[in-house]
């Protein structure tokens, strides 16, 4: 296997040409899965090195574009009203060793329906920023999942960063995550985005986030809600839950999400 470490982007697109090639974010997924024997890329490219993948910045727009070499422990840190739901969501992510290489772009890339990001994304109405030799473009994050490990990126793509829209005030927001100990994977995590209605996503529930928006903020309704989203799912049966529990525990999580959101300061 060939290991290349790029320190621009343009080197990094050329290494990338080989069909086998992946890229080494925080590899703290990758690594985990060539040491099982389920991938044998012929070339890493690293990307460590590309200064253009790195850091945080507010535009014009009240934006805020986050490179995706970005860690979990920067996310974790990060106080703006923009990144609340994706902070919350990255200081539950694993435990404090992984969150310090992991990398919220690889993190995406990897597309793992049970992950933290992806549905913190998708709740927050972000973008998904890609590039490649061709030039770079935004995706929604709703529409850059497709399913599990499955994501819209084409040959020679790289996610290259995140963009968070403005955030309205008195919005308020929380993340709710069900497993089975501290930092594993979730079972079911609700990410609630909450004003004078709800924006919900829910993980762990089926090959990609689940998206509701516009609830009504009384109990009745949330719970109506989260049963007609536990309906709709589509979850695993595996070691750490069966499809049935995971939609037993939906609608509660989801009731749930929204008052701690209301409960927040």
């Amino acid at each position: 296997m060939e290991f290349v470490s790029p320190t621009t982007l343009h080197e990094a697109f050329d290494a990338l040409m080989l069909d086998e090639a992946r890229c080494l974010a925080g590899g703290q997924s990758l690594v985990a899965m060539m040491n099982l024997g389920l991938l044998t890329p012929k070339r890493l490219v690293s990307l460590r090195r590309i200064d253009d993948l790195r850091g945080i910045v507010r535009q014009p727009d009240g934006s805020l574009r986050i490179g995706a070499m970005t860690t979990h422990a920067e996310l974790a840190d990060l106080d703006s009203p923009n990144s609340s739901v994706l902070t919350k969501a990255a200081r539950v992510v694993a435990y404090p060793a992984v969150r310090m290489q992991g990398t919220l772009g690889g993190s995406v890339a990897h597309a793992d329906p049970a992950a933290d990001y992806p549905v913190a994304l998708t709740a927050a109405g972000a973008w998904v920023e890609i590039a490649s030799s061709r030039g770079t473009r935004l995706l929604a994050a709703r529409d850059f999942f497709r399913g599990m490990f499955e994501t819209a990126l084409q040959q020679g793509e790289i996610v290259s960063a995140i963009v968070l829209p403005p955030v309205p005030q008195q919005t308020r927001v929380a993340y709710q995550k069900l497993s089975l100990v501290a930092g594993d994977f979730a079972i079911v995590s609700v990410a609630a985005i909450v004003s004078d209605t709800a924006q919900i996503a829910i993980g762990g529930c089926g090959p990609k986030p689940l998206f509701v928006s516009d609830l009504d903020l009384t109990d009745a309704a949330l719970l109506e809600a989260g049963r007609r989203l536990a309906a709709e799912s589509d979850p695993l049966n595996d070691q750490r839950a069966s499809a049935a529990y995971r939609r037993r525990v939906m609608p509660e999580l989801l009731r749930r999400a929204v008052r701690a959101a209301l409960a927040s300061q």
